[in-house]
């Protein structure tokens, strides 16, 4: 008996910390798309996520070379919207162009990362509600 306890208060501390840590990404993505100026290319915060992902060109997001910056290329925010009623489907949107990757400062590109990231992390939260919304409306059927 003692063992399922134990697992289901790790479980409630992983949920508790899961929703914490949400709640300051949220946070801190909100002054991001301040600091990064996206409230001029989007109307609001929470439109940011009509977006289905959002990328970056001029430096790398993979884990083993985060930021590292790409040759001869441009760093910009690179948002992907999808219209199921247009005729061509999905759209690239620039949300911000900063000129040649190795000439922009390096704090800005750690920012523009970071803001990357944490989108990336609350959208998976997002999908995540998404779909186990749909396996619930399937055990009402």
């Amino acid at each position: 008996m003692s063992s399922a306890l134990d697992r289901l208060k790790d479980l409630t501390s992983k949920i508790s910390s899961y929703k914490v840590a949400r709640k300051n990404n949220l946070e801190i993505l909100q002054k991001l798309f301040i600091e990064l100026e996206m409230d001029k290319k989007v109307d609001s915060f929470s439109k940011l996520f009509d977006f289905k992902a959002i990328n970056l060109s001029g430096a790398s997001l993979a884990s083993e070379n985060l930021g590292e910056v790409k040759e001869e290329k441009y760093l910009q925010i690179l948002a992907i919207y999808y219209d199921k009623q247009a005729d061509k489907k999905s759209k690239n949107i620039s949300l911000g162009y900063y000129g040649k990757a190795q000439k922009v400062d390096v704090e800005l590109k750690n920012t523009i990362v970071e803001f990357i990231i944490r989108f990336r992390f609350e959208k998976s939260f997002i999908t995540l509600e998404h779909y186990h919304e749909m396996l619930e409306s399937l055990k009402d059927e």
